[in-house]
């Protein structure tokens, strides 16, 4: 019988290490392809959800990204000033509202979008078909995580 790995263990460390690593590198590489990406990561994850789910509540918007109302109100009124967002009434609620993306926001999301699959296909080409495959080969596994951490699957959203 073979021993399970504890669950803290250097498995769980060496994959937090390269989430970590893999953010942060991609985050600081945006820049090549991207030069005027200046929104925080809490404003673009609010505009991915838009993306997908507009028009959508505050509470809506806070409970799909496990994040406080108060936290999630103050970032849309940043991305209202931005002009990314704007808020409206809730049709199927008039005492509610509800934020949609703009036109400009849709363009920012867009543009974000196809700079970081730019600089991720380009980093993918780099490596060897063995490297490659194995990466392909372990999204299902990491999409299997995310979710078995609470991240719903976007059919579910």
């Amino acid at each position: 019988m073979s021993a399970q790995p504890r669950p803290d263990g250097p498995d769980a460390r060496r994959l937090t290490e390269a989430v970590t690593r893999l953010r942060r590198a991609l985050r600081a590489s945006i820049r090549t392809d991207y030069p005027w990406e200046t929104l925080p990561m809490a404003q673009v994850e609010l505009l991915q959800v838009l993306g997908k789910h507009s028009p959508s509540r505050v509470s809506d918007l806070a409970a799909r990204q496990r994040l406080a109302p108060s936290t999630v109100s103050g970032l849309i009124g940043q991305m209202i000033n931005a002009g990314l967002v704007a808020r409206g009434v809730d049709p199927a609620d008039r005492r509610a509202s509800v934020v949609t993306l703009t036109d400009s926001g849709r363009d920012q999301l867009a543009a974000w979008t196809a700079a970081h699959e730019r600089r991720l296909a380009g980093a993918l080409d780099a490596l060897d078909d063995d490297a490659r495959a194995a990466i392909t080969g372990a999204l299902p596994a990491l999409f299997q995580l995310a979710e078995n951490l609470g991240e719903p699957l976007d059919d579910e959203t």
